[in-house]
């Protein structure tokens, strides 16, 4: 095609045609996704394409190849030189965008953050469970199993995830508070189907495992399908529906919750296009698939509650979508 140029007219031309087509790229809602090619931001890339239809706004999605901070600092660069009106990201570190998100915001283009309580330099935070409404759901949902009472387990997968150590801390309060016949027995660091084995031989009267962290409700589940007390002893908590189906559909896990990703897509949109129109968020607005939100200001937070259950009637529908 470049036949008879020299290398520099072929270089300065293939520079113009990639600036020419990020211009043309540049999208009213642009999100940058913690990594791109992975199925739970796939679904929220059919979520935020399916509201910029419904919008008649133009909207997409970027990934780095991998989870990396400086990688979604390079690209909300890219997005600030395309002049994208709205640019959300889904943080790999915080702390790290924040300086790319004070450049964003001078250049008058709209910054919204999604699971990233307490950004500093954006104008949004998007959230669709709060930390407590997400650590009682849970417990609700075992107490039930359990028939409000008996011995339970809680599995935190690692020190080094506040928010799952939050979660495990508002479930228990809110089970001292709910379900006083109920008693939690161990909270454990290790969340592998070999610690699950050792609780329940400490504990022959053990009736459910309540796990924060995608491989805890697994490797419990595991555990106690090889013991074979699956009709005895509840699994309850967060996981990959993929990776977990085959537990869920023979009954030994026996409920979690997500906040669905094409959901959050829509929500990122649909907040992006009021922004563009020059509006704000207000407390109690509504927000389509979401509800009505709490709004605040100060915290510059849009806190909605809107969890997906994973359980046999809704396992093959998540599978489907890829999660």
């Amino acid at each position: 095609m470049f036949h008879g140029f020299s290398r520099f007219s072929r270089a300065l031309l293939a520079c113009t045609l990639a600036v020419l087509a990020g211009a043309a790229g540049a999208e009213d809602v642009s999100v940058v996704a913690k990594v791109g090619g992975i199925p739970w931001f796939n679904a929220m890339e059919t979520g935020i394409r399916k509201a910029g239809r419904e919008l008649g706004i133009s909207s997409g999605m970027v990934g780095p190849t991998e989870a990396d901070a400086a990688q979604q600092v390079r690209a909300v660069e890219d997005l600030i030189a395309r002049r994208s009106k709205v640019i959300a990201v889904v943080p790999n570190d915080a702390r790290a965008l924040e300086p790319v998100f004070r450049r964003a915001r001078s250049a008058g283009i709209k910054v919204l953050t999604h699971e990233s309580p307490d950004q500093k330099g954006a104008d949004w935070n998007i959230e669709l469970s709060s930390v407590a409404g997400f650590g009682e759901r849970h417990m609700d949902s075992l107490a039930k199993a359990m028939g409000g009472e008996g011995k339970y387990v809680v599995f935190v997968g690692s020190l080094t995830v506040p928010l799952h150590n939050a979660w495990a801390d508002a479930a228990i309060a809110h089970q001292k508070k709910q379900w006083p016949k109920m008693q939690l027995v161990a909270e454990s660091l290790d969340d592998s189907y070999r610690s699950a084995q050792d609780l329940m031989r400490a504990h022959p009267d053990l009736k459910g495992f309540l796990a924060f962290g995608s491989q805890g409700p697994i490797g419990a589940g595991r555990a106690v399908a090889d013991a074979r007390k699956a009709e005895r002893i509840a699994v309850v908590g967060s996981f990959s529906p993929g990776q977990g189906a085959k537990l869920v559909r023979e009954g030994v896990i026996r409920e979690g919750f997500i906040w669905n990703p094409a959901l959050a897509g829509e929500v990122i949109v649909h907040v992006g296009k009021m922004l563009i129109d020059g509006r704000e968020p207000t407390d109690g607005m509504e927000i389509p698939g979401l509800g009505k939100v709490q709004v605040d200001r100060e915290r510059r937070n849009i806190q909605g509650q809107k969890l997906e259950p994973i359980n046999r009637q809704t396992i093959d529908r998540l599978v489907g979508l890829g999660l």
